[in-house]
């Protein structure tokens, strides 16, 4: 399934963040803990090259738990300060400045046998649409500062948030790269909504997720839909517009909507704690 998704808004913004990218200390780069590679775009991570980083796996409650260990351990030894979260719930704003605070350790120093004192440390927070980096500004502020929504595209410029601690956040519009080079990247990140769903089939996302669910975690289909083993996309999805009692006019099945129960199921955790990949 080929998807591509750059609308006009995202080549500004950016250029934006390359601008503000040279006045910040630390890039906080948010990803979905359910595909953590497949949520970083490469384009940042080229525009931050020399910053320390940190790696956020958001909505690390809807990913499998010991996909969250293993992939802790591959950023960590890739030497990035990595944690998990859940954007929502305020108990991550302590590890977050406390991590913030661990790899800005060198700059307080250097800034100290220079004689600057007070200086903040400032921070910005990117990542592709959709994965939580408004709600966690919002979280970490403790007010709402940030628009937030569950759709693509709703922060459009940026903007600075001042923390405890002498830290300050740049809130950044979530950005894509051009072109999706492996099409499993773009259907992952279809799959948990950062990708405009106006421009999707979602009958033809919603097959590739029957697709990935039979072959690596069938046993959720079986326990939610009362799948059996052997059948094919095409008839799980037929079981599920009839489990979900999906139809249109007349009484005729709705495939469509079919797809969009399985993929807001997906979306919402419903369908319990999965990855998309491992490290």
């Amino acid at each position: 399934m080929k998807i591509q998704w750059y609308p006009g808004h995202m080549t500004k913004a950016k250029r934006a963040m390359s601008d503000a990218i040279k006045l910040v200390d630390i890039i906080i780069e948010m990803t979905d803990a359910r595909a953590p590679e497949a949520t970083r775009n490469p384009e940042i991570t080229g525009l931050g090259t020399g910053k320390s980083r940190i790696i956020i796996l958001n909505k690390a409650d809807l990913a499998d738990e010991n996909a969250n260990i293993r992939w802790a351990s591959y950023y960590k030894e890739k030497g990035y300060e990595c944690m998990f979260m859940d954007s929502r719930q305020k108990n991550g704003v302590n590890s977050l400045i406390k991590a913030i605070e661990n790899v800005s350790k060198d700059k307080r120093e250097r800034d100290a046998k220079r004689g600057i004192k007070n200086r903040p440390v400032r921070a910005m927070v990117a990542g592709i649409p959709n994965v939580g980096k408004s709600t966690l500004i919002n979280t970490v502020s403790g007010r709402a500062m940030a628009k937030t929504g569950n759709k693509p595209g709703v922060t459009k410029g940026n903007q600075w948030i001042k923390l405890k601690g002498q830290v300050e956040l740049l809130d950044t519009p979530g950005i894509l790269w051009p072109k999706f080079e492996d099409e499993r990247v773009g259907e992952m990140i279809a799959f948990i909504g950062s990708i405009n769903d106006m421009i999707i089939d979602i009958r033809e996302l919603g097959l590739e997720l029957i697709k990935w669910l039979l072959k690596n975690r069938p046993e959720v289909l079986e326990e939610r839909f009362d799948i059996k083993e052997g059948e094919d996309e095409n008839a799980v999805l037929i079981k599920i517009a009839t489990v979900r009692g999906c139809t249109k006019k007349g009484g005729e099945l709705d495939y469509d909507k079919a797809a969009s129960v399985l993929v807001n199921e997906f979306r919402s955790g419903k369908l319990g704690r999965i990855t998309l990949q491992m490290p």
